[in-house]
């Protein structure tokens, strides 16, 4: 195995091949086409692997590097914003290159964090001693969230639990329980919105949102059917049963991913 000092120096070269496609991280928002777009995925993608190699060695710290961690997290940031955009792009007659990119995500899940870790940060910030402190941890928390790609589709609800809830918690040992409770409660919400919206019964859809849980596995498209107020024509299914189907794996991820 090379040197660490071998390894920085490939970090480096890699960090600026990257920065000639986006030489900021704003820039990724503005990458002129999709080619662009493939170019700065590939190069930040070699950059986490070598940010993984990195973090094998004890010596390792973002000053022997070329880059503040602050900067490499918002890079990671705007790289999960590539992937969810292509993961949302639903409209079959715009075909995208970008669809056969493989966004290697376990190469981000390099630490456990998980609903638990983030009630332990809910109760230090509920800890916390003054407004400069609080901001500091909820900027901190924010981005773990949206840096992890298991977590991002919880980032909503956990900011509206901070903005909303944790205020009224008496004490950071109470943290747990309310966020419990209000996660119920924004779970049948959901429920209910996504019933109301496709015309299907609540109670059916739970019953098949636990046998997915249960089994692991994707619905079936009879068992989507059952839960339809009005079973759709043979030419409606091809359409409506995939975009179910992926709204159906999007509610079980973010309500019971990492639960």
């Amino acid at each position: 195995m090379p040197p660490y000092e071998e390894f920085i120096k490939m970090f480096n070269q890699a960090l600026g091949q990257m920065q000639t496609i986006a030489p900021d991280t704003a820039s990724v928002d503005s990458l002129e086409d999709e080619n662009a777009e493939l170019e700065f995925i590939k190069a930040f993608r070699e950059l986490m692997r070598l940010r993984n190699v990195l973090s094998t060695f004890a010596d390792f710290k973002f000053d022997d590097v070329c880059i503040q961690e602050q900067e490499y997290e918002d890079y990671k940031s705007k790289y999960l914003d590539l992937h969810d955009k292509v993961k949302t792009n639903t409209a079959p007659e715009k075909e995208s290159i970008l669809e056969e990119i493989d966004f290697e995500l376990e190469l981000l899940a390099m630490d456990e964090v998980n609903v638990a870790y983030i009630l332990k940060l809910l109760s230090k910030l509920k800890q916390s001693d003054s407004d400069e402190e609080y901001q500091q941890q909820y900027k901190s928390l924010m981005q773990t969230i949206g840096g992890d790609p298991e977590l991002r589709s919880k980032q909503e609800l956990i900011d509206k639990f901070i903005q909303e809830n944790l205020p009224d918690v008496q004490s950071a040992e109470e943290v747990d329980d309310a966020f419990a409770a209000y996660w119920e409660v924004e779970k049948e919400k959901a429920t209910q919105a996504m019933a109301e919206e496709e015309h299907l019964i609540p109670e059916n859809v739970k019953e098949l949102v636990e046998r997915m849980i249960f089994s692991n596995q994707e619905p079936l498209r009879e068992d989507i059917v059952a839960t339809m107020e009005k079973p759709p024509s043979v030419l409606q299914r091809k359409k409506v049963i995939p975009r179910l189907a992926e709204k159906l794996k999007g509610f079980v991820n973010t309500f019971y991913g990492g639960m």
